[in-house]
């Protein structure tokens, strides 16, 4: 039986492979760029504010920091007690064009000790979660020349 993907927040990316981007919203008045997107209104403080358009984002960033995640989180994450918890890293990246800091899950088998603060990476396809019907996809970071 084949799952059916489905972004676990709509909206916040698009595409697969080399053609994978988050998406973000810029404004037409001061062009200040959100991640997470912004639908309503411009955060800026000091903007009147204007249009705001969704944009793809930058694919390539450096981390600005990282570390680890050693417990199981607490629900609404979908995590099996009756499993083993696989510790796995997480980055805050700064874009290379946005200059906005993204977090996200670093790919499967990339850990703390593979990375370093400056460090270029790419936001690749992830998978969240699976159950029987569908795949949850999200985003992950990917130090680049690596192919995991």
């Amino acid at each position: 039986m084949s799952r059916t993907r489905t972004p676990a927040v709509s909206g916040w990316f698009t595409g697969e492979g080399d053609c994978f981007r988050l998406l973000g919203t810029r404004c037409s008045s001061c062009a200040t760029v959100f991640f997470p997107r912004e639908d309503s209104h411009c955060r800026n403080p000091r903007c009147t504010g204007g249009a705001l358009e969704e944009v793809p984002l930058s694919r390539r960033g450096r981390i600005w920091s990282y570390t680890d995640s050693r417990y199981r989180p607490p629900s609404p994450y979908v995590s099996s007690p009756e499993l083993p918890w696989e510790p796995y890293a997480l980055m805050a990246v700064e874009l290379e064009s946005e200059r906005i800091v993204v977090l996200g899950q670093a790919v499967p088998g990339v850990t703390v000790a593979d990375l370093t603060v400056g460090m270029e990476v790419e936001v690749v396809p992830g998978v969240l979660h699976e159950d029987a019907e569908t795949t949850w996809t999200t985003w992950h970071w990917r130090p680049t020349g690596v192919t995991a």
